[in-house]
């Protein structure tokens, strides 16, 4: 069982692990995949995919025809008034239509290329009334992008039709050719399809060979319309993905929120736990120690033996106390990680652990400070599902600086089978979601009877 967590940016595979369950990514529409009899090559003509791809070819040029005459007449009028009041609300109206006729092309994506494209962020309209509205239409740079595709889409519709339609038809055209050239000498006076004719000689398609050679290009070229059809239309995808899709300033803000949320999640959860366990642990030993010294100290004049065995009693509790305010500072950030770096810090986790564990680090220098803490905790985190689950005989721990990212690597010899789709933001997932917040990614191959390979990627920021 592979699974990736994280977003992938433009950074997330080039170190040897990666998705290995053959799914697809984001936003292709792919499922699980088929065995043909027919290569790839062979049934491309009759795919749905292909047909769906030369409607949108076809139904491209009208409308791409509509949006730019809508676009440049609501552009030129709007320019031109804006020696009057009147040209600002033409010019903010052409643009809201724009992205209406944006949401049409989306839909049409959607629906006939299967590319999914998120909507645009919406209008900020500070404000009420009309000239708050127009004003948030002129500020806003997606309605400008919108207008672009409708100039942009244009030159390109017309060249994707034409070159579609001439290949499609003439390959059907010439791959049937045996069925239908017999109209030629009946209805139209020559003996097949001419190639070159003048006054003296002709050169027609009328022979056994002839007519076969024909039906051969025309296979060749129905073969290939598809690809070039979908090649066409890939530019298609860029264009609706690149200008009516939300802009990537607009993505990382959303993400940054996202991120900023699980942040102050953790954070929260964190201090109930540290509270949880100062009220459960150090604070009610305290609280008993405190309790049995005034006891003690009652009993001091009548009994000196009894207030020296309760003493020394409480003396135990004084050390068990200590121990657990020490554990309980090693779980908000160990002092040996600050002191002293990863390596040390890992391996002091290392020797905690139920099994033995051998631990790398190959760094030339540290990294920011909340990085070195997030990876601590990743490796100390990971360790102890190793203690309670995998039934392992043995682990190692790898970290390395890869560029401008720090590589966490936790294997184990054990059973396998890590449930990396546990949500509620514990186990793996909240692992995960911790590192999202800090643009990491986390990657388990785990299958079942083992071995396991946990990755984690951080950004090194030192």
């Amino acid at each position: 069982m592979a699974t990736e967590y994280g977003r992938g940016h433009e950074y997330g595979y080039g170190y040897g692990y990666g998705p290995r369950d053959g799914r697809s990514g984001p936003g292709t529409g792919a499922g699980v995949e088929r065995r043909h009899r027919l290569p790839a090559g062979l049934r491309a003509p009759f795919e749905a995919r292909s047909w769906r791809e030369f409607a949108y070819v076809l139904l491209s040029l009208p409308i791409g025809v509509l949006m730019f005459t809508y676009a440049v007449t609501m552009l030129a009028l709007g320019a031109g008034l804006l020696v009057t009041f009147l040209g600002i609300p033409v010019l903010a109206a052409g643009l809201a239509g724009c992205r209406g006729l944006g949401a049409l092309e989306r839909a049409r994506a959607r629906g006939l290329l299967r590319l999914e494209v998120a909507e645009p962020e919406p209008l900020r309209v500070r404000g009420s009334g009309l000239m708050a509205w127009v004003g948030a239409v002129l500020k806003s740079g997606t309605s400008w992008r919108h207008l672009l595709y409708a100039v942009l889409h244009f030159p390109w519709a017309v060249f994707s039709f034409v070159v579609a339609v001439n290949f499609w038809a003439y390959g059907w055209a010439l791959l049937t050719y045996p069925l239908w050239f017999w109209l030629f000498p009946v209805y139209g006076g020559q003996d097949g399809l001419q190639l070159y004719g003048d006054e003296t000689h002709r050169i027609s398609l009328d022979n056994p060979f002839e007519i076969t050679v024909t039906a051969l290009v025309g296979l060749l070229f129905t073969l290939a319309t598809p690809w070039i059809v979908r090649a066409l239309t890939l530019v298609d995808r860029l264009l609706v993905h690149g200008l009516l899709g939300p802009s990537r300033l607009a993505t990382r803000v959303v993400e940054l929120e996202s991120d900023r949320g699980v942040v102050v999640d953790t954070a929260a959860a964190d201090l109930r736990r540290i509270e949880r366990d100062l009220h459960d642990g150090a604070q009610a030993r305290l609280v008993a120690l405190a309790m049995d010294l005034g006891m003690a100290r009652e009993k001091l004049a009548e009994d000196p033996r009894a207030a020296a065995r309760m003493v020394d009693e409480a003396h135990g509790e004084v050390k068990t106390a200590l121990q657990e305010l020490r554990d309980l500072a090693r779980g908000i950030h160990p002092a040996v990680l600050t002191d002293r770096g990863l390596d040390a810090a890992l391996s002091a986790v290392a020797s905690r652990c139920t099994v033995p564990v051998h631990v790398e680090v190959d760094l030339a220098a540290r990294p920011a400070p909340a990085i070195e803490g997030i990876a601590y905790f990743t490796v100390s985190e990971l360790l102890q599902n190793i203690s309670k689950h995998a039934r392992a005989g043995s682990a190692t721990v790898d970290v390395w600086r890869s560029e401008d990212r720090l590589m966490l690597q936790v294997t184990d010899d054990g059973v396998g089978g890590a449930d990396a789709g546990a949500g509620g933001g514990s186990g793996l997932a909240g692992l995960a979601e911790r590192l999202d917040a800090v643009d990491g990614i986390l990657v388990v191959d785990s299958p079942a009877g083992g071995p396991t390979r946990i990755t984690a990627e951080l950004p090194w920021r030192g």
